[in-house]
């Protein structure tokens, strides 16, 4: 499955990419598997995405839960979510 994955803020400064394409193996199938996926890389993309901060992800411009499953060809958003004050 191909992903084009988007970082905003913390995250795009982390990782020093604002986006990518990527190639998911068959076992990715839901957001929750993609990050699972991504922090496999280990180093920085472990310490951030390993389970210890909350995320919000959208797919193709709408908000998903970690239960979505992902669509080939997708865009999908990473981000931290953001409060008011």
């Amino acid at each position: 499955m191909r992903l084009k994955v988007l970082y905003f803020a913390q995250l795009r400064e982390k990782f020093g990419l604002a986006e990518e394409s990527v190639q998911a193996p068959d076992s990715v199938r839901t957001v929750a598997d993609l990050m699972q996926h991504l922090g496999a890389r280990g180093g920085v993309w472990q310490e951030t995405l390993g389970g210890q901060f909350a995320f919000r992800v959208a797919m193709n411009q709408e908000m998903v839960s970690e239960q979505t499953t992902l669509l080939d060809g997708a865009e999908v958003a990473i981000f931290r979510p953001v409060t008011g004050g």
